[in-house]
């Protein structure tokens, strides 16, 4: 039985009395845990441990050094980086300096670059390496305001002139400020208010070009303390942190330790999330769906095609597991037969597969685009709980989550809105939010900012979905996302594309079409690792990725799940011709976001070729 959100019980003190800044947010750490285990990172082969002192030793250091540049109060400093403890240290650096951090991700264009550094003004840019640096001197007239650009890996351009210097100078420059003028960064830091801006975040602009958003102290002290009433994280809690760093999902999660004081291991090299799962063990982690997505099909597949005893036992296993998983969800343990089965099924299969993440994880968090329902039930299944959240830029990240205890989460929702946190459902079925979180609004936009927060201060979020009575929270799709076939019939193609990923596990992406046109069509992309797989038990093992995509086997098994999908639609949503592209769609490319969230307009554009042939009338 669901419990309500009205009746969830979490502590409003915790949020009444958080820190002013997010620079008092680390002091007060500092004062508390000082000598335990802040972050943990990869030097070389080795994993290496900062305690909360020495992480503030250096971001004081690092302040300081932004200081000697003449870095002012709310001036921003961008950063440029992958996720690594270079960007950790120097965020923290800023906000201590009293700025705020321009966030970059490192695969962005260098136009985007530019113009992101020139819109926020930013005055110093912090890069990760040559190629960042080279996209900076290839705009370099373009951003007058840049005083400076510290570059993180050594030997990577600083001393060719004065705009560049190493991370290492300006860690340099700050301790000679501080043997001057001790005090300097606790000044900064004792001189913040709870209103003063702590970043800009620019939108991954699934659509034109990026805004500003400005988020505060306050809504970033907030998004912690929150998370930190609700009690599902403590001090023995140890996080693995890989997200992008420059996305607000990974923002808030570096906040969290902060707030709470658990640990966190800090490596952004997506292809060394599972093996450094297993050996670093964490409890919990933050992922967008396509890494849970990726690591269904590969495991389901792989046991698939292996067939035989080995398929059937795991088969049986998993369908233990689920319904262990359902008593579990309702507060209850499996007895009798169920229990006995349950304890072989986990000694064969089900420990193996947990295992795998490291075996100590207790639940992870999905945010930033929709999640399978169907995955996150087999992840369940083997004792791997999903929490699904929701929130946007604009409301720093987390406005709702699924919370760990029976009764409290449901597949398929994003949960429950964080205490604090208001919502309200339009006429027309978009979500609208208010609370400490909400952004202040575009940065230089004031049109933007009018359009999206009323002057009640809710903001509109241009998502579709609905609120159960008990509070959880469903999301449709994006209202400009839905489109109307030539027939007069909406169509929601997230909801579909989610769908199909949750039943073809070969998948990687579908991409629905069908605006203005008289049946429904898709662009689908196939998971190189997983087809691999599937090649290689159907005698193309030998071929490339291309051949193998481009096959007729592999548009009939494609073609198979496609019935699958379309028996579950209503006859106007049902997919009616495809094309199997013979690539997948990368960030790199343009068609996902960094925080691999969709390009709908960009990829349907791109390949409007393709999607033309499909209807020849």
């Amino acid at each position: 039985m669901a419990r309500s959100a009205k009746d969830e019980q979490f502590d409003q003190q915790v949020i009444d009395d958080r820190a002013e800044s997010v620079g008092h947010l680390i002091r007060n750490r500092v004062a508390t845990s000082g000598r335990s285990e802040a972050f943990r990172y990869r030097e070389g082969e080795e994993w290496v441990s900062l305690t909360w002192e020495q992480t503030a030793d250096r971001a004081y250091a690092l302040a300081a050094g932004l200081v000697a540049l003449g870095v002012q109060p709310e001036e921003r400093v961008a950063l440029a980086s992958a996720t690594r403890i270079e960007w950790v240290l120097s965020d923290l650096a800023v906000m201590c300096a009293g700025a705020a951090t321009t966030t970059i991700y490192p695969t962005t264009l260098s136009s985007d670059v530019a113009y992101i550094i020139a819109d926020s003004g930013s005055r110093v840019v912090i890069a990760e390496d040559a190629e960042q640096l080279d996209k900076l001197r290839a705009h370099r007239e373009e951003m007058p305001d840049v005083v400076a650009v510290v570059v993180i890996d050594a030997g990577a351009g600083e001393g060719e002139d004065d705009w560049v210097l190493s991370f290492a100078d300006l860690e340099s420059r700050g301790r000679a400020l501080l043997a001057e003028r001790p005090g300097v960064v606790q000044e900064r830091t004792d001189a913040l208010t709870p209103q003063h801006l702590a970043t800009i975040i620019y939108t991954s602009g699934t659509t034109g070009r990026p805004k500003g958003v400005r988020l505060t102290h306050s809504a970033l002290t907030y998004e912690g303390a929150a998370v930190d009433a609700i009690r599902i994280l403590d001090t023995s809690d140890l996080q693995y942190l890989w997200l992008p760093l420059a996305h607000v999902f990974g923002k808030v999660l570096l906040i969290l330790p902060l707030q709470i004081g658990f640990p966190t291991v800090v490596d952004g090299r997506i292809d060394q999330i599972v093996p450094n799962l297993a050996v670093v063990r964490p409890t919990f982690m933050g992922a967008a769906p396509r890494i849970f997505e990726k690591a269904y099909g590969r495991i389901t597949t792989t046991v698939a095609e292996e067939g035989g005893v080995k398929a059937r036992l795991f088969g049986w296993a998993t369908k233990v597991g689920a319904r262990v998983a359902a008593l579990r969800a309702e507060g209850k343990e499996p007895t009798g037969a169920l229990a006995a089965q349950y304890r072989l099924a986990d000694k064969l299969v089900l420990h193996k597969v947990r295992e795998r993440f490291g075996g100590r994880i207790r639940f992870f968090i999905s945010g930033s685009a929709a999640l399978n329902e169907d995955v996150a039930r087999w992840f369940d299944s083997v004792g791997l709980l999903i929490l699904e959240g929701y929130g946007l830029t604009e409301t720093s990240a987390a406005s709702f989550v699924n919370r760990p205890l029976p009764g409290s989460y449901q597949f398929g929702s994003v949960g429950w809105p964080l205490p604090g946190t208001e919502v309200r459902i339009a006429q027309d079925g978009e979500i609208l939010l208010r609370g400490p979180g909400v952004t202040q609004g575009y940065h230089g936009l004031d049109q933007a900012t009018h359009e999206s927060l009323d002057d009640d201060g809710w903001f509109h979020t241009g998502d579709i979905g609905v609120l159960d009575e008990n509070g959880f929270l469903r999301i449709t799709d994006r209202k400009k996302d839905l489109f109307k076939t030539s027939g007069g019939k909406y169509v929601a193609p997230s909801v579909i594309e989610s769908m199909f990923k949750g039943i073809c596990p070969y998948a990687s992406q579908l991409v629905i079409e069908g605006d203005g046109r008289n049946f429904v069509s898709a662009l689908i992309t196939l998971d190189p690792d997983a087809i691999r797989t599937w090649a290689e038990h159907h005698g193309m093992g030998e071929r490339s990725y291309e051949d193998i995509v481009g096959s007729p086997e592999a548009r009939e098994m494609v073609q198979g799940y496609v019935d699958q999908l379309n028996a579950q639609l209503n006859r106007w949503e049902q997919v009616k011709q495809f094309v199997i592209l013979d690539h997948d769609l990368s960030v790199e490319s343009g068609d996902l976001t960094p925080s691999m969230k969709l390009k709908r307009r960009v990829v349907t554009r791109k390949y409007k070729d393709q999607l033309d042939q499909l209807y020849p009338s």
